[in-house]
């Protein structure tokens, strides 16, 4: 069955036309998102969501979302968008960062000149009849120093337009490398020495806990007097009525704002000051970027639930539609180990750590980390996937570290699964053959080679002679089918094991007619999805 998507707001009919051309039947009801009692009453019958900003995918809705698997938000902002509550249900969120990164860059150049110049209040005057050009005094660009707070996406894009206007940029960015600044041509520096050498500042960083009120009259107090300041990113991140008390005492000489702390703002502090220009969230507003953004969104989406692929996802590790087949059986091995030790344990997990050893290590590991975690949870969180794992490890507060490490024994890459519970520790290792099917490689630190199938035992004992002969006799006498079995040892008369893939389920009864025997310790029934 084609997966289907809904399409709750506006996008244009050849965004629309992609998700068909791609195998995705899509419901298109651009007015729907505006009713979100409709929107909860049918959300449940689709696998993808896509949407702009009109709708809000609240927890609310999001609970309703039974089959959701996707979540597209055509342009870069996800305010309207629960991402936890998504990502406890396992839905991944996507965005579009790039579609309408030239546009917000070029509003922000936009409204420095507008406040440089004052353009919008000389233009109402002149329009009103009047002409008063030595009323209107500005402020030369070239030579001035610009201060970009936040280098990503946009902020570097504003960066490479300013340096064309023969402008000193200074960035603040606590990821921007000194190589990457030295590429772009911009001096990196602290907040505090942006503040106070900047003649212009402009803001292009997310809403966090960290950014919020970045300028807020602390911050505005230590910026350089006659600074103007810019906003095309996200309200908040400049307190309003702190800018507003500077540019009334004359410290700031003047504000471009595209944002705002509340939205539609009707109202805010900067209304009706002096050489502030106010736009409404018109950062992304263009023909270009809108169609971009609608096509990008059609195409992470199918591509997702038609190949597999993941871009640009919030809150899960990406993969690439060239890398999603040749990394989706290891995705699988991933997946098995973590179900092998969350069927086998009997205690609450402390620690876990991942090995990836050769190839694997050169592979998406935080795809494969996702994998396994979910496989680990599996046994006790039915409905758990790769985006919910991560976050239901977090808080449990369980301990996760991946180590990665060249190529050590005979396999190219094999990845190994060791969990530290209260009172033991388990491990498991596997592989991917060429036929692309997972196998086990190490139980315990016992070497072994065993198929992976649908139905399978898993037995410990201490390594007595008769013990095949039993388990085999055991099964056998109870009509159970063998199709492979492995054994190991540490040593002679130490710890043994025993996996045997059977072609069905085993019953209770006869699981408790192996544990009988005095050399058994522990006898685990598993299921692994291998489709």
């Amino acid at each position: 069955m084609a997966p289907r998507v809904l399409v709750s707001d506006e996008l244009s009919e050849t965004a629309v036309q992609i998700f068909r051309d791609r195998g995705v039947e899509v419901d298109f009801q651009p007015k729907l998102g505006k009713d979100k009692d409709k929107l909860a009453e049918i959300i449940g019958n689709y696998d993808g969501l896509a949407i702009r900003s009109a709708t809000k995918a609240t927890e609310k809705l999001i609970e309703s979302a039974k089959n959701l698997k996707v979540i597209g938000r055509a342009g870069i902002g996800v305010d309207n968008v629960d991402i936890p509550a998504a990502s406890r249900r396992g839905i991944i969120v996507m965005n579009t960062p790039f579609g309408n990164s030239i546009t917000t860059a070029e509003h922000a150049i936009a409204l420095m000149f507008a406040v440089a110049r004052q353009l919008p209040a000389a233009d109402t005057s002149t329009q009103a009849g009047k002409w008063e050009k030595s009323k209107f005094m500005g402020v030369e660009i070239t030579g001035k120093t610009l201060g970009v707070i936040g280098a990503g996406n946009i902020g570097s894009i504003v960066c490479s337009r300013a340096l064309g206007l023969k402008m000193n940029v200074l960035a603040y960015d606590p990821f921007l490398s000194p190589e990457r600044a030295q590429e772009m041509g911009v001096t990196k520096v602290e907040l505090d020495e942006l503040l106070a050498q900047a003649d212009f500042i402009t803001l292009h960083v997310p809403m966090t806990d960290k950014t919020r009120g970045i300028l807020g009259a602390q911050n505005l107090a230590k910026t350089k007097k006659g600074v103007r300041i810019i906003n095309c990113a996200r309200g908040g991140l400049v307190d309003e009525a702190a800018l507003a008390d500077a540019i009334k005492s004359g410290h700031v000489a003047g504000a471009g704002f595209d944002v705002f702390e509340v939205e539609p703002a009707t109202e805010s502090p900067l209304f009706g000051l002096p050489n502030v220009v106010c736009t409404p969230h018109l950062g992304a507003s263009t023909t270009e970027a809108q169609e971009n953004v609608a096509l990008q969104v059609a195409e992470q989406m199918s591509d997702y639930l038609v190949k597999g692929a993941v871009s640009n996802a919030i809150n899960m590790p990406s993969i690439t539609a060239d890398e999603a087949p040749r990394l989706k059986p290891f995705i699988k091995l991933a997946d098995v180990l973590g179900s092998f030790v969350g069927q086998v344990q009997e205690s609450a997990t402390k620690e876990i750590e991942i090995l990836y050893d050769g190839a694997t290590a050169n592979m998406n590991t935080k795809a494969l980390t996702s994998a396994l975690l979910a496989g680990l949870i599996r046994p006790q969180v039915a409905d758990v996937n790769m985006v919910s794992a991560p976050i239901m490890i977090k808080e449990k507060g369980i301990i996760l570290s991946e180590v990665k490490r060249d190529k050590t024994g005979v396999y190219d890459g094999f990845i190994k699964l060791t969990v530290k519970t209260e009172n033991q520790v388990r491990s498991v290792a596997g592989t991917v053959f060429s036929d692309a099917k997972a196998r086990f490689i190490q139980i315990k630190n016992i070497n072994m080679d065993a198929d992976v199938g649908q139905h399978m035992i898993y037995i410990t004992n201490t390594d007595v002679p008769g013990m095949i002969g039993f388990m085999g006799t055991t099964l056998g006498e109870a009509g159970v089918n063998i199709a492979n079995f492995q054994l190991g040892r540490e040593a002679n008369g130490g710890d043994a094991i025993a996996l045997l893939y059977v072609d069905g389920p085993v019953s209770e009864e006869v699981l408790d007619k192996l544990r009988a025997n005095p050399a058994i310790r522990q006898v685990k029934p598993l299921t692994f999805n291998i489709d």
